[in-house]
């Protein structure tokens, strides 16, 4: 081919070809529990000890027992329990387990995904949440809370991503979301629950799939992005009753078990 017709050729081609865009930041993995060992990483790891409801009238008393709270087959296991724990003078019907990574693991921005598989029946409430790790805006819910995934156990098909905000309670506001499981329920199988945390962005997603994205949300301690531009920390508990689920009746399955296959922690670079 002559060089000036193959020259025309190139450039028309060059012309014709798409625009390459800018390439996406990579997420990489900054914090991670695969629950390998023989026990709760206490590096990662602090189980709460709370006698008193949660803050949500629970009816369950939350222990560091092995009974509530152990790694098992390379799992976290978080089981509720109806056998009358008492802690510090305090006796309750139910028991269960609460840890989080405050002070341990405190992010700002990224991408959180915890595989997990939740326990049913009436009363029962498995969690996946975050809170500010310092009231940098006030009291909650003026500096904020995320909830990657909160699950009712007498609907374990039906998935609810809540963002607290506002100002302190009972001047608090929540905005969010509900996906229903296509087919079967979060209790049949393993599932991962992640958000996508950006500036002024949260995404939440089903198996690496985006079903909610909220992009507004105020706190009367700070102009927006707040609360959510401050590190926030993972809580993962289990609770038994409570105003968002009512309380166990007969048919209620115990023990209930919340097992959690892993849990990451990315950034983008």
């Amino acid at each position: 081919m002559p060089r000036l017709r193959r020259f025309a050729c190139l450039l028309a081609a060059a012309l014709s070809a798409p625009l390459l865009s800018a390439a996406e930041p990579a997420w990489r993995v900054v914090w991670e529990d695969e629950f390998a060992g023989p026990a709760l990483d206490w590096s990662k790891w602090e189980i709460e000890v709370n006698a008193f409801g949660g803050g949500n009238n629970e009816l369950q008393l939350y222990t560091d027992r092995r009974e509530n709270v152990r790694v098992e087959d390379g799992r976290l296991v978080i089981e509720a329990r109806r056998d009358k724990p008492g802690i510090a003078g305090t006796q309750r019907e139910f028991s269960s387990g609460r840890i989080r990574s405050k002070r341990r693991g405190d992010w700002l921005y990224g991408k959180v995904e915890v595989r997990a598989r939740v326990p049913v029946g009436q009363g029962i409430w498995p969690a996946i949440w975050m809170l500010p790790s310092d009231d940098t805006y006030g009291t909650w819910a003026a500096s904020g809370e995320i909830d990657i995934m909160e699950i009712k156990g007498e609907e374990p098909n039906l998935l609810w991503g809540t963002l607290h905000h506002g100002g302190p309670w009972p001047d608090n506001r929540s905005s969010g979301a509900q996906y229903r499981l296509p087919k079967g329920s979060f209790a049949d199988d393993f599932h991962t629950f992640a958000i996508e945390w950006e500036k002024g962005r949260i995404s939440w997603l089903v198996d690496g799939v985006v079903w909610q994205t909220q992009t507004e949300w105020n706190s009367t301690g700070g102009a927006f992005p707040a609360p959510f531009d401050k590190p926030f920390h993972l809580v993962i508990n289990l609770a038994v009753g409570g105003g968002f689920v009512g309380a166990p009746d007969p048919s209620t399955p115990f023990p209930g078990r919340f097992e959690i296959d892993f849990v990451r922690v990315s950034q983008q670079y």
